[in-house]
């Protein structure tokens, strides 16, 4: 069975691209959202394995929404996305609970696998 994805970012085009790489490497992507709150509900009504988060939201930050769903029970794994380097966030991807980081140029089946590899985490 395939693993579910719900992809965040507040650009259309990046969602487009996003979907269709996942959809290519067999994931099953069960939803999409635009902002921070939108994130929130959808990752407790959709409940899917993966969320592929970026860092700046309109309204918040996926740092905030990353705990938010983590700390409400949600079973998925977060991998946050930015076209920032992963340096210019410190501490802020780990201690948000996401299991890892790719910048958007960086975004590939492999940067994905890399990240959701057994015994990795």
């Amino acid at each position: 069975m395939a693993m579910t994805a719900l992809i965040v970012d507040d650009h259309r085009l990046f969602r487009s691209s996003a979907r269709l790489l996942l959809e290519a490497e067999g994931f099953d992507v069960v939803g999409e959202a635009a902002d921070g709150a939108s994130a929130i509900t959808n990752a407790a009504r959709l409940r899917p394995e993966l969320v592929l988060l970026d860092v700046q939201l309109p309204d918040m930050t996926g740092f905030e929404v990353a705990r938010e769903i983590l700390d409400h029970h949600f079973a998925g794994r977060v991998v946050m996305v930015s076209s920032r380097a992963e340096s210019d966030y410190g501490e802020q991807i780990s201690e948000s609970g996401a299991i890892g980081f790719i910048p958007k140029d960086e975004l590939s089946s492999d940067s994905i696998h890399a990240l959701l590899e057994p015994g990795r985490l």
